[in-house]
């Protein structure tokens, strides 16, 4: 079930972070589904979840550590469990660096809890 969702725009690229409460594993795999259907024509869809003492996150193809790592740690700095957050980028041709896509990240995951 969706429950928040925040939009940034940094330097051309756009950023779409979706906050689902979650209850198993076949869930993720549903809302990872038809949001790559969905957002067909984005560069990257990262995320991370947790799940009681199970936890995942992908870069989806962003440089290692840069997109699921800043996701996860709201997830951890906010205590929460049982959420789903994701990322959906749509590049805009201006190359933001690892810091750079860190503090993106970071930055629109942050947005969904002001």
């Amino acid at each position: 079930m969706k429950e928040k969702e925040s939009t940034l725009l940094i330097k051309k690229s756009r950023f779409i972070a979706i906050m689902y409460k979650i209850n198993n594993l076949q869930e993720i795999d549903n809302i990872l589904l038809n949001l790559k259907k969905e957002h067909k024509k984005s560069s990257h869809i990262p995320y991370a979840y947790k799940i009681n003492n199970l936890i995942k996150k992908s870069d989806d193809k962003e440089p290692n550590g840069t997109a699921g790592l800043p996701i996860y740690n709201i997830i951890e700095k906010k205590k929460l469990n049982n959420v789903l957050i994701v990322v959906i980028r749509y590049f805009g041709g201006i190359k933001l660096g690892a810091g750079g896509l860190f503090r993106a990240y970071s930055k629109v995951v942050s947005e969904l809890f002001k």
